[in-house]
């Protein structure tokens, strides 16, 4: 988007604004204000989510190295550089979440399994302009607010991009009795539309909190029997990949919630069984399914470690265990790149 300046003469600016000007006549796109004073890493004027909030940020070094799996069903960290507050990025989109460490910015990416390898620049939303004013008593070189222009531009640029890796995941074969579990009747279609409607919604949701802790204990403790990412194959007929981890443990297994957060969804599905929702904040979400019995109402808010529900085998499933999903920016993304035990 660009824009037109009222006039450049007689106008008392600000530095950022003469610039914007300047870019707007000759129908550049504007620079974010946030994200270009980042780039200028004036490291004494900027400051952590701790320091701005008062409680320290989820992120660490140990979790940048370990969540950064930039690969189709994976998590991209992008460095962001130093801004006084944390800058609001989109992918495709979709608000990412953004935390702190050592007084700079990182965005935590999902990454859908549909994501194509290559490379990717997260886009910025602009910003309050800087307060200070200065007056201009001349025309300002035009030529060499271009070029600054464009110098911020780059920078803006290498700061949001990054580099998504290919990734391929294995087959799985599943038998299943029930025919409708494959091939759904008409009602059974129109049912599973107003569900999906319901089930999208709660995974696109961003609350404007950050998440307790980013690094996960399981769920439940118990064999992991299918991991993410499996293409699936329903009696001999292909279906959507496998979207979260399953846990083979014995009906009835208490599950916790990893994070503390918000139930922003319950229901039961013709797919997913008895399910639970939880909203850990910014666009992290966990879902819950093939539950047999739910311990909370929708609204409840629940602490790391707090019991949501009980294992069982409702839904489309061959016996009892836990399927955990993870969303990030309403994408899809491993459980197990979250997990701290492994």
């Amino acid at each position: 988007m660009s824009r037109r300046p009222r006039s450049i003469l007689p106008t008392v600016l600000s530095r950022r604004q003469a610039l914007l000007a300047c870019a707007g006549w000759f129908g550049l796109a504007l620079i974010p204000h946030q994200q270009s004073w980042a780039v200028r890493s004036t490291v004494s004027n900027a400051s952590s989510a701790s320091a701005s909030t008062g409680k320290a940020s989820p992120l660490s070094a140990q979790a940048i190295k370990q969540l950064n799996q930039a690969v189709p069903g994976g998590v991209a960290v992008v460095p962001l550089g130093f801004a006084k507050e944390a800058p609001r990025a989109t992918f495709k989109g979709s608000d990412v979440l953004v935390l702190a460490h050592q007084n700079k910015w990182y965005a935590l990416v999902g990454l859908s399994l549909n994501t194509l390898p290559g490379a990717y620049q997260l886009s910025f939303v602009d910003q309050e302009p800087e307060k200070t004013d200065l007056a201009l008593e001349h025309k300002p070189n035009i030529q060499s607010v271009l070029k600054q222009m464009q110098a911020e531009a780059g920078q803006l640029s290498a700061l949001g991009a990054f580099e998504v890796r290919d990734k391929t995941y294995p087959a799985q074969h599943i038998t299943l009795k029930n025919k409708r579990q494959v091939n759904p009747n008409p009602d059974d279609l129109a049912r599973i539309r107003q569900e999906s409607a319901l089930q999208n919604e709660a995974y696109a949701t961003f609350s404007n909190a950050d998440p307790s802790n980013v690094l996960f204990d399981p769920p439940v403790k118990g064999r992991l029997s299918s991991p993410f990412g499996l293409k699936r194959f329903f009696n001999g007929e292909p279906r959507n990949p496998h979207s979260g981890l399953d846990f083979a443990v014995p009906k009835g297994t208490p599950v916790q919630t990893p994070a503390s957060g918000r139930i922003i969804l319950v229901g039961n599905y013709f797919f997913n069984g008895n399910t639970v929702f939880v909203d850990h904040g910014s666009g992290l979400i966990s879902m819950f399914c093939h539950l047999s019995s739910i311990d909370r109402k929708l609204g409840d808010y629940v602490s790391r470690y707090d019991v949501i529900g009980k294992v069982g085998s409702t839904g489309r499933s061959t016996g009892p265990h836990l399927h955990w999903n993870v969303s990030l920016n309403n994408a899809r993304v491993d459980p197990a790149i979250f997990l701290a035990s492994k």
